[in-house]
Order: C-alpha cells, then structure tokens, then sequence
C-alpha cells in the first residue's frame, strides 16, 4: 500500500495509485464553513473546534482527528500573522484588514462582505503608489515556517501542501471594489495594470521569502484567485491573455525559481476556456471543477485536458452536497472515480469550502466511498 504522499503525487503525475487521493481543508479553499465544521466535530465526538485560519470566509483549522478518522492524504503549512498587525475591529462590528479593506458580517450571513474598498472611485497612478500597502516581509509571517514543513516532511508521511498568498485578482478587486475593478478591465487597461503591479510585487515579495524558507520541504504549492463566473469566465480569452495571464505566469515563474513542488490552482466557476492557457503557464491541478458550471462537465474536462493537467474536486456542493443523500453521496464520488480516476489526475474533494447546510452524514460518506476507490491490482485497503 502507498504512503499518503506517494498516493497524492501519483495521481498528479498521472499515474494510478491504490486508491484515490482525497483532501479536505489542507488547501485554503477545500476545508468547512464554520457551521458545517462543527457539527462534524460534534458528530465525530471530538468537541471544540480549532484557531480560526480565515476570518473572511470563516474558516478554521482542521482538527488532526478529523483528517485522521477521514484518512485524508496532506497536511498544510501557511503564513503567519505579522507582528505588525494593522488589523482594526470596531465596535459595531466592522472589521478593516491589513490592506485597508473595511468588511462586516451581515445578520444572518456566515461570511464577511467587502463595506469599503479604499481605492474605489476616481483615482490614478501616483495614488495607487501612494497606498500604504502590507509589510510583505515581517518577520511573524515566516516565523516557524520552515520548522512545522520540516516536522510534517521527517514525522509523517503526508504530502506537504504549502498555502501561498498570490490571491492578485481577488485582492485587486477588494482594493478596487468590483464595479471599477470591472470598469477598468473593460476601459481604462492602464490602471488596471498598474494595480496589478502594484499588488503583485508585494505577493512576490511576501512568498518569496516563504518559499526560499520551504522550496526542499513541500510537494505542492496551492493557490487560489478565482476568475470564473457560474455561466463564463471573467472575461474573453484575448482580454485574459492581455490582462491577467502575463501575471500568473510571472507568479509561476517565481514559484518555479524556488521549488520543483507541483502547483495546484484554484478557480471557481466557468473556466473551461482558460485550460489550455493553465497549461502552457505551468499549472499542474486545478481545483475546484465546479461541475454545476456551464462547460465544465466532467466527461468533457477529462477527455480534452485529462493527461496534461489534473483535476482536484468535482464533489458538488450547490445541490448534491446539501440536499443528497448518504447514498447519493457515494454513488456520486463512485462516477466520479469512474470518469475522472482512470490513469490517475483526480484528487477527492468537494467543490470548494463545504457550506454551513452539508450535514456531516454526507461528509462522512464522501470519505468513506473515497476509501472504496480502489485502482485495479492495488493492495486491498484496511
């Protein structure tokens, strides 16, 4: 039977390991909404719930026992909390981030929502220069670092995901607000690429040092910026290759200058037009495959890109996760497995974070039929 990790990184190069590879929460946007957490750590009989790691999307760090008792096969390293926090909470519940970008939780809402974008409205060059932008190098961001990715590598035998922090378009647009952010995309490209510049050099910055840190330690270098909408991707594919491709290859290019681990992407949405694009960059996984969105059925992804790139998720969370059945769970991980497991390139996981109204029984039975997808000759599973 394989190590975890060797089961992971079979399937990301395309080979049949023993069973699928499965993944809940090692990667930013695979993990559980607050809610849904912890009803499966009640449900689990394992009680509190661990440190909050996203405050925005309300997300916390997944409990060892979870990932255990669900046999999932990475474990995660990310950036610390600088010391030099900028972070603001006031009173009535507004909270301002580190990049200025004000959001509240409105009732009854299990997410925080971008209020105020600081670089909304009528600006120009020398403003965006202006910008009080985050220290991309203090020193809490990195500290231990290196030590938890080592710990994990030599005491453990799960892949090693590292968290990057190259969200360029979704930071863009909560600096802009996404109206302008728009406006510009369609009318003003000058501004639209001087913020992209602006905002990447920090990212580069900020994870080049990670990276220097862990490039010999970790197996996969995960990062997420969605560019996808339920019906289209964001923009037309001369647009994308124009305005946003020039500065997912530059982030490649760094990863690549620091580490030979394997990249895995995460777009939600409609992005079948942007594969092959993915591709050429350097991109090794994507995740989510929103199945639910136009273009992006399985059988279709998995005949036109299955040997060049490989897929990480595909478990719908609109309708299947929230309203199914057990059943219907696993007899949907089953086709799945059917259709996106042969020659390997298919990683186990819902279509982004599980929402607050999956109940844990479906959890469950998404890891439990993974278990069961089990490759021709492989060792039987215990």
């Amino acid at each position: 039977m394989m190590t975890h990790r060797e089961r992971l990184l079979a399937a990301l190069n395309h080979r049949e390991p023993d069973r699928v590879p499965m993944d809940l929460g090692t990667a930013r946007f695979t993990g559980m909404v607050k809610d849904a957490y912890e009803r499966l750590c009640r449900h689990l009989g394992f009680g509190e719930t661990g440190p909050l790691m996203d405050r925005m999307q309300q997300l916390y760090e997944m409990d060892e026992r979870v990932l255990e008792h669900l046999d999932v096969d990475a474990r995660a390293v990310s950036l610390g909390a600088p010391d030099r926090n900028r972070e603001e909470f006031a009173p009535d519940g507004r909270w301002k981030d580190e990049w200025g970008v004000t959001r509240v939780q409105p009732p009854g809402c299990h997410y925080y929502e971008v209020a105020v974008s600081p670089l909304a409205g009528r600006i120009t060059a020398e403003t965006i220069a202006r910008y009080p932008m985050p220290d991309p190098t203090d020193p809490g961001r990195f500290r231990g670092l290196r030590e938890r990715a080592r710990r994990l590598r030599e005491t453990t035998d799960y892949a090693v995901i590292f968290n990057a922090r190259f969200h360029l378009v979704h930071q863009t647009q909560y600096l802009r607000g996404f109206e302008d952010w728009y406006c510009d995309l369609a009318g003003d490209h000058e501004l639209f690429a001087c913020l992209m510049e602006a905002v990447l050099e920090n990212l580069i910055a900020m994870n080049s040092r990670a990276l220097e840190e862990l490039g010999d330690l970790i197996d996969i270098v995960a990062m997420g910026d969605d560019i996808g909408l339920q019906d289209r991707p964001v923009c037309s594919v001369p647009l994308y290759r124009k305005l946003i491709r020039p500065y997912q290859e530059r982030i490649v290019e760094t990863i690549r200058r620091y580490t030979g681990a394997k990249i895995l992407y995460h777009t939600c949405g409609s992005v079948y037009h942007y594969i092959d694009d993915f591709i050429e960059i350097g991109i090794d996984a994507l995740n989510p495959v929103q199945v639910s969105a136009r273009h992006m059925e399985p059988e279709r992804l998995k005949r036109q890109f299955g040997d060049r790139i490989a897929f990480w998720g595909g478990i719908d969370s609109q309708r299947l996760l929230p309203h199914g059945t057990p059943q219907e769970v696993a007899a949907e991980v089953r086709r799945m497995f059917e259709i996106m497991g042969p020659r390997g390139g298919w990683v186990l996981a819902a279509v982004h974070n599980i929402q607050p109204d999956v109940p844990p029984e479906n959890v469950i039975a998404m890891f439990e039929a993974g278990r069961q997808c089990v490759y021709a000759g492989a060792e039987p599973l215990g």
